[in-house]
This record gives C-alpha cells, sequence and structure tokens, in this order.
C-alpha cells in the first residue's frame, strides 16, 4: 500500500511538471508567434506613415501622465490583453506631430468610455484644439457618450453619436463612504489630531456624515468645474451655457430620446460606426476600406522629443505621480525620486527643472525630502518650474511651494495645506473576540502611540502639538515660496481644497497653462530662448513585454494557430487558448461540432 502510494505521488510530481513544461512551451510558442505575425509586421508598417492618413485617438481606458511598464504576466498574455494603457505625454506629442506632419490629414477620435482626470482631458482637449489650427479636420464618434469623452470630442469639428446610443450629461457628482458606524460595530476607533477645518480626509473614519465645510468645500470646487466645463463645450459648439442647463437639468438628456442630443446641437449627426469609415473616407478622398489609421504610439516614434539626455541646453521634465511614501513601488517613492532630483541638479547639461506633479499628497516625511532636495537644485542657481497635473494638493503642494513659477490647468484640484495624523484603537474589537491584550514595558510612554489602547489626554495633547508644529513647517514653507505673510497663507491653508482658477486668484498658482507653457516658461527664464531640447524624468525603461505590440484576441488567436501550424483551422487554437484560461474545476460536456453529424 505505501509503496502505491509514493508511485501515485510520484506519478503526480511527473504529470505535474509536464503539464507546467508543456505550459512552458505552448506560451513560448504565443510568444513567437506574437512578435513574428504581429510585432514585425506592425514594425514594418508603422514605420511608414502613407499620404492621407488619420490619427486614431482612442478614448477608452485609463489615461496616465506617462508611459509605464507593461505589467503582463503569461496568462495574461493567453487570454490575449495584451492592450497597454495610453499616456497624456504620447496624445499630446503625436497630436503636435500630426499638426505638422504633411501625411497626416485628420484625427479620428473614437470614445469608449475614458477614465482620466479632468484636468489630464483639458490637457488633451487643448492640444486638438491647438492641432485644429493646422486647418486639418477632427471628426469624433462614440456609440455611447461618457461625461469625459464628450468634453474632449467636444471640440471636434464634427461630432457623430450611434443613433442607438446615448449622451450620458448629468453634471459632476462625488460618493464618499462614512465608515464610522461600522467601525463602532467591529470596535474600532480612530483617534484623530488635525490642523484645518477643511482638512476633511479623516473625516469618513471619525464622522457618520459629511460635516459643513467638507460640503461648503466640495459644492464650491464642483461647481466651479462643472461651470469650466459647461463652458468649453458651449464654446466650441457654439450654443449658450444656459442651453447645456436645460438639456442637463430639465430634459434629462441622458435619459432623452437620442434625437435630443442632435436637436441641442450637441452631436451633428447620428450615424451607426460602420457610417464614420465612408465620412471619413470621403474626408481624405480615399476608399473607406483603405484607410490608413495611425496610433499615437507611431507618430511619438518619429520625433525625439524628451529623449534629449545628452543635450547640453536641456530642460529637463520629472514626473512626480501618485502617493507620497517611503516605499510604495507605485506612486511617489521619496528614496527613489530624491537622489533623481540630486542628479539632475549636479548634471551641467541640465539648465532647468519642470517638476511634473499629479499627486493628492501622502506621508509628510516623503514631502519634507523631496522638497530639501528641490532646494538643493535650487542652490545650483537652476530654474525651477512647478507644471500640476490633475491634482498638486495637501503633499503635492509642499512639493511645488518653492517653484519660481507655478502653472497649473484650470481644472486641477490644489491646495489643501494641511496636516492629519489619524491612530486606529482596536482594543473594543478585540474583546469582542475575547482576547485581553497584557502589555509589559520598562516606561509608561514605550508603546505610546499603539492600537491596542486607547490613547489619554497628555498624549493626545502631545500629538496635536506634533501636529501643530508640522502644520506651521507647512504654512512657512508656502509663504516663503509664494512670498506671502504667514497670516495670509493661513486664511487660505486650513487645508482647503480649491479649483486651479481660484488658487491663482489667492496667489497659490502663478500661470494657468500645461507643461508645455512651462517648459517654455522654464527654457526663458533660464536664458535658453528657443534653443533648448528636453528630456524626461525618471528615464523610460520598456521591460520586454512593452515590446510587444497591442493585439486583440482575435489577433492573438491568428498568432497562435500560425505558430502551432500554419494549415491548422483557427478554430482549434481558440479552443486550446480558452482551455488554458479555464477555471480549474469544471462541469461541461465534451465539445461536439454539430455540423460534422449531418
Amino acid at each position: 500500500m505505501l509503496k502505491k502510494f509514493f508511485w501515485n505521488l510520484l506519478s503526480s510530481f511527473v504529470g505535474t511538471w509536464i503539464a507546467l513544461l508543456g505550459f512552458g512551451v505552448l506560451v513560448l510558442i504565443v510568444i513567437i508567434g506574437l512578435v513574428a505575425r504581429i510585432g514585425i509586421s506592425s514594425s514594418v508598417s508603422s514605420a511608414k506613415v502613407e499620404k492621407h492618413s488619420i490619427l486614431r485617438i482612442d478614448l477608452s481606458g485609463t489615461i496616465d501622465e506617462r508611459e509605464t511598464n507593461a505589467d503582463l504576466d503569461y496568462m495574461t498574455l493567453m487570454r490575449g490583453n495584451v492592450e497597454r494603457g495610453q499616456s497624456l505625454a504620447t496624445l499630446v506629442t503625436a497630436l503636435e506631430e500630426a499638426k505638422e506632419n504633411k501625411n497626416i490629414d485628420a484625427v479620428y477620435i473614437e470614445c469608449g468610455g475614458v477614465s482620466a482626470g479632468f484636468a489630464t482631458l483639458d490637457a488633451l482637449r487643448k492640444a486638438i484644439v491647438d492641432f485644429k489650427t493646422s486647418g486639418k479636420k477632427v471628426y469624433a464618434y462614440a456609440d455611447s457618450y461618457m461625461a469625459g469623452d464628450y468634453f474632449v470630442a467636444s471640440c471636434a469639428d464634427s461630432v457623430f453619436l450611434n443613433p442607438d446610443g446615448s449622451m450620458a450629461l448629468q453634471g459632476i457628482y462625488g460618493a464618499i463612504p462614512y465608515f464610522k458606524n461600522l467601525f463602532d460595530k467591529l470596535g474600532i476607533q480612530f483617534q484623530v489630531a488635525k490642523v484645518g477645518t477643511f482638512k476633511s480626509a479623516v473625516e469618513p473614519y471619525i464622522m457618520s456624515e459629511m460635516s459643513q465645510p467638507a460640503r461648503a468645500q466640495l459644492d464650491t470646487l464642483y461647481g466651479n468645474i462643472w461651470n469650466y466645463i459647461k463652458s468649453e463645450i458651449a464654446e466650441s459648439r457654439k450654443i449658450k451655457v444656459a442651453d447645456i442647463d436645460k438639456l442637463v437639468d430639465t430634459d434629462l438628456i441622458t435619459f432623452a430620446p437620442v434625437g435630443l442630443s442632435v436637436k441641442g446641437k450637441l452631436v451633428d449627426k447620428l450615424v451607426y460606426g460602420r457610417t464614420v469609415k465612408e465620412i471619413l473616407g470621403r474626408l481624405v478622398g480615399k476608399d473607406p476600406e483603405k484607410l490608413n489609421f495611425i496610433t499615437p504610439s507611431v507618430l511619438t516614434g518619429q520625433t525625439d522629443w524628451g529623449s534629449a539626455y545628452s543635450d547640453d541646453n536641456q530642460v529637463a521634465v520629472l514626473y512626480a505621480t501618485g502617493d507620497i511614501a517611503e516605499t510604495a513601488n507605485a506612486g511617489i517613492n521619496c528614496f527613489k525620486l530624491v537622489p533623481e532630483i540630486v542628479k539632475l541638479a549636479d548634471d551641467d547639461n541640465v539648465k532647468a527643472l519642470v517638476l511634473r506633479v499629479n499627486s493628492p499628497g501622502g506621508s509628510v516625511f516623503g514631502s519634507a525630502q523631496i522638497a530639501e532636495a528641490l532646494q538643493y537644485f535650487k542652490s545650483k542657481k537652476k530654474t525651477f518650474v512647478v507644471s500640476m497635473g490633475d491634482y498638486a494638493a495637501s503633499g503635492g503642494y509642499w512639493i511645488s511651494a518653492d517653484a519660481e513659477r507655478i502653472f497649473a490647468d484650470p481644472l486641477t484640484v490644489t491646495g489643501s495645506i494641511g496636516i492629519f495624523g489619524m491612530f486606529p484603537n482596536i482594543s473594543g474589537a478585540l474583546d469582542k473576540i475575547g482576547v485581553n491584550m497584557q502589555m509589559v514595558a520598562t516606561d509608561p510612554q514605550a508603546a505610546f502611540p499603539t492600537f491596542v489602547k486607547p490613547v489619554d489626554e497628555r498624549q493626545m495633547a502631545s500629538l496635536q502639538s506634533y501636529i501643530n508644529r508640522g502644520y506651521d513647517r507647512f504654512i512657512k514653507r508656502v509663504a516663503k515660496g509664494r512670498r506671502m505673510s504667514e497670516a495670509k497663507v493661513r486664511t487660505i491653508a486650513e487645508g482647503r481644497v480649491w479649483d486651479a482658477v481660484t488658487a491663482k486668484e489667492i496667489g497659490l498658482v502663478d500661470e494657468l497653462g500645461g507643461m508645455r507653457d512651462a517648459i517654455r516658461w522654464a527654457a526663458k527664464k533660464s536664458g535658453l530662448g528657443e534653443n533648448y531640447d528636453v528630456a524626461l524624468y525618471p528615464k523610460y525603461e520598456p521591460g520586454f513585454w512593452d515590446f510587444l505590440p497591442d493585439a486583440s484576441n482575435a489577433s492573438l488567436m491568428e498568432a497562435v494557430a500560425s505558430a502551432m501550424n500554419p494549415a491548422l483551422d483557427p478554430a482549434y487554437s481558440r479552443h486550446a487558448v480558452e482551455v488554458l484560461t479555464r477555471k480549474p474545476v469544471q462541469a461541461r460536456m465534451i465539445p461536439i461540432d454539430l455540423a460534422k453529424c449531418n
């Protein structure tokens, strides 16, 4: 019996090893097939932008600040999900190149539910408007428009919508969950020390509903952002803001008959997707089936903008994107960003720095380390400018405040000059599950603060004093950087967030503009004039997956079939991939091809 058991165990190991080996070989086949069948042909065809080409912008998925490494694994590849996210840097650069490229006749925006901040969308929209100054046309289409898609598409020369689609234009709202009642049931309390009437980030954990100051600032923020968006749409569509208000609030256009979008002049024509090709064909004078659509990455591949790392008149653009922390792999890791700043400060080729900030803040320690490194950069008598993205608030503003010039998009959210500390106490939760935590310490405050017992009044006073000192430090930094009195800063601080238009009025922002505006200002301030080149940091180093082209499931199946056997029926390859991506446990019948039973 024991011998049989070990024999079965050994058989299982061998079977598993063979299966894994077979899977690895199949993955290798897929990779070879993709590179050989898709990658090579794509690189050859995309190297040439033919006459009467059209730049196609796919407004779906996420738009990041800049390129990031593709985070793919074998199973993702097998499923065919090889598509990678887009970047604002690539889209804007492609539009600039398309504006000057004689082989690009038009831009086609295909909307499919974009996920991006309003400032990112506004920057893209401005790049499209700038492209139109070339006299070339921009057409936009969607099966259904979401608010973000339509905000960008509304500046097109012609806006098309599927007759069975919808126009989801409803204004702006935010839903914030408040957890206090839940934590009360769990026996968890959060002890908070904070400064700033409007510093409401801690509210969801210590309150059951939104405070009046928090609601007031969001009412103002959302209202200002929505008013800007409406005014931009109205100007592009040559209608009145009041007309948009009526469509949204009275007619409930999202659920109204789709023809109202045309009647209300938000859309030019209702057409099906296949008809758009015919319209584009007439625009560029080509057969609809022979249109040459060019992706943004193809055009950016034909320009060296952003890669002038050896140029001696260099404006460096350094990205600071995400939450600020000390250990984060994603976001802003101060221990990775600080050496980058120091390296740029010591590089004689770098004459100016534009810090591209897109961050809601985070660690005070991390923010302080980055701010100190930026002061070191300035000590080298080099120009330091900030360009703000969707957010540059709290810690994001801490690292921005000392810039010689701050540029922000009108829809940037900034400010939030305030600090808080939040310390959980789970002693109630431990009581509920019958855990009695016993502690031994050499000193009364040895375990302070601890999450297994509440802080006392003396300890809370100490914590509040600590937070107050951090807030005072923040105020002083802003006052010095913005050349304001501390008293003035305190009146606009208190943890309040501002839209950039208002932030400019109160002195937190210098100019409304994008990253290109910040770069030009930095070059001029450094005495470079028009004689400069741009380098983006940290340097983007593509990994293996990044060399694979975007591939749909259909192209993946085709590559698998070709790699396995050029004459193999594609249906078999589809089945092979489907089997490999199934859940391990199944309840299904054997597949039967009914066509062969006749």
